[in-house]
């Protein structure tokens, strides 16, 4: 009988834990710890679409904001951070009241506004010199310190040309010329 308990564990753990995911996070993790690596975060789940007619930057109650679902994510987000021996880094976020709570739960470190991570999304006028800030902002910023970027999927997808979920973290190289290469993304929404 206990072969087949053996076995019948294995099998669970292989619906939980998919074997054939574990080296490739592995690998991103390690790129990221090594220096010369970021993480670009899309703020946690928000439930809809855009934002409403009244959008005040500095009114939250005039934002998409993260419901329960979101600030759960956020947290775990934390979690696989502090799974990876990462206990700090320097956290910088959109102004979006979406991005900065997302960036704050993930209890990482102290949150600092970039502001060229604002969303452009209503305004895609604005998609070449923010996208430039922050390429130059990475190619001068020391990534002696996991240096992790919350923002929006306009933002990222200019950045790397990944679409990705709500959550998702895009792991992304400066090489040695300072461009930017997305090597992988994790998934983080259940």
């Amino acid at each position: 009988m206990k072969p087949i308990f053996v076995f019948s564990i294995f099998s669970i753990l292989l619906q939980v834990i998919p074997i054939s995911n574990l080296p490739a996070k592995e690998k991103l993790w390690d790129a990221f710890k090594s220096g010369n690596h970021i993480i670009l975060i899309r703020h946690a789940f928000a439930p809809g679409f855009s934002d409403p007619e009244n959008f005040n930057v500095k009114d939250c109650t005039t934002q998409r904001n993260l419901n329960n679902t979101g600030r759960n994510q956020a947290r775990r987000i934390g979690d696989l951070f502090r799974m990876q021996g990462i206990q700090n880094a320097r956290i910088y976020s959109s102004q979006w009241c979406r991005c900065l709570e997302t960036a704050k739960l993930l209890k990482l470190g102290n949150v600092k506004i970039l502001k060229s991570l604002n969303s452009f999304f209503e305004h895609l006028e604005r998609k070449e010199k923010q996208t430039t800030a922050t390429r130059k902002w990475i190619r001068n910023t020391s990534l002696d310190t996991p240096t992790v970027l919350v923002t929006h999927l306009v933002n990222i997808t200019a950045l790397t040309n990944n679409s990705i979920s709500s959550g998702e973290l895009v792991f992304v190289k400066r090489t040695s010329k300072g461009k930017l290469v997305s090597i992988g993304s994790i998934e983080t929404i259940q």
